[in-house]
C-alpha cells in the first residue's frame, strides 16, 4: 500500500488535529497515512513521494515556526520541484498571510500546491476546516 506522509508541527494541538484529518482523508481513499511530527520524518523517503503534506500555525508575525519547521520547510524547497505538496495550519491573528507566502515559496521551489491553495483555520479547527483538511487527504491520494 503506499504511504503518503503528512508532516506537521503543532504547539496547541490545533494543527495536530487538522494534520489527523488529512490523514483521514488518506485512508478513506485507501493509501496509507503517516502522519508525524517534521522532527520523526524521514527526509529520503520524503524525497521519494510524489506527493506529501505539510502542516504549520502561524507564528510571530505571520511566519512559520523558527526552530523545527523552518529548516524543514528550507531543506524540502531543495527537491520540491515537481512534487505536489498540500499545506495546511491554523492562525491566532493576522489574515493568513503565512499561508500566502509558504504557497509561493513552494511554487517558487517548482512544487504544485494541491488544491490550489493551503487549508487554514483559525484556532481550533472547525467542521469545516476538518471536512476541507479530510479532502485535501482525499486528493493526496488521488495523485
Amino acid at each position: 500500500m503506499e504511504k503518503i506522509i503528512v508532516a506537521y508541527w503543532s504547539q496547541t494541538g490545533n494543527t495536530a488535529a487538522m494534520a489527523a484529518a488529512v490523514g483521514q482523508g488518506i485512508t478513506e481513499a485507501g493509501k496509507e497515512a503517516v502522519v508525524t511530527d517534521v522532527s520523526s520524518v524521514s527526509m529520503d523517503e520524503l524525497k521519494e513521494a510524489k506527493a506529501f503534506a505539510m502542516g504549520c500555525p502561524a507564528m510571530g508575525a505571520e511566519v512559520l515556526e523558527e526552530g523545527e519547521m523552518e529548516p524543514f520547510v528550507m531543506e524540502v524547497e531543495s527537491f520540491a520541484a515537481g512534487k505536489k505538496i498540500g499545506l495546511f495550519g491554523s492562525y491566532g491573528w493576522g489574515d493568513g498571510q503565512w499561508m500566502r507566502d509558504w504557497e509561493e515559496r513552494m511554487m517558487t521551489a517548482g512544487a504544485e500546491i494541491v488544491g490550489r491553495e493551503g487549508v487554514i483555520c483559525q484556532e481550533m479547527p472547525d467542521d469545516d476546516a476538518l471536512a476541507a483538511c479530510v479532502e485535501l487527504g482525499k486528493a493526496l491520494a488521488a495523485i
